[in-house]
């Protein structure tokens, strides 16, 4: 949901960039970012920790993200 409250579908959605951060000792504390631009040109995030870390209740939050384009960009693009 957009700050203006605003749903999109997966296909309204592209991926432009991925960040995995991992802990210094721990396997606990890996997150992923995803770095979401909408079609209406919006820019936001999303952030969870990564792979089998992951604690949601379902299964719907990684299919909604496997469902969503990657077009990765390079940091230059998208922050200009």
């Amino acid at each position: 949901m957009s700050p203006a409250g605003k749903l999109y579908k997966p296909e309204d959605l592209c991926i432009i960039k991925t960040y995995r951060f991992e802990g210094d000792s721990s396997p606990d504390d890996s997150s992923i970012l995803y770095l979401i631009q909408a079609n209406d040109g919006l820019i936001g995030y999303s952030m969870d920790a990564y792979g089998v870390y992951s604690n949601h209740d379902d299964d719907k939050y990684d299919e909604f993200i496997r469902k969503i384009p990657v077009n990765e960009r390079e940091e230059q693009e998208i922050f200009q």
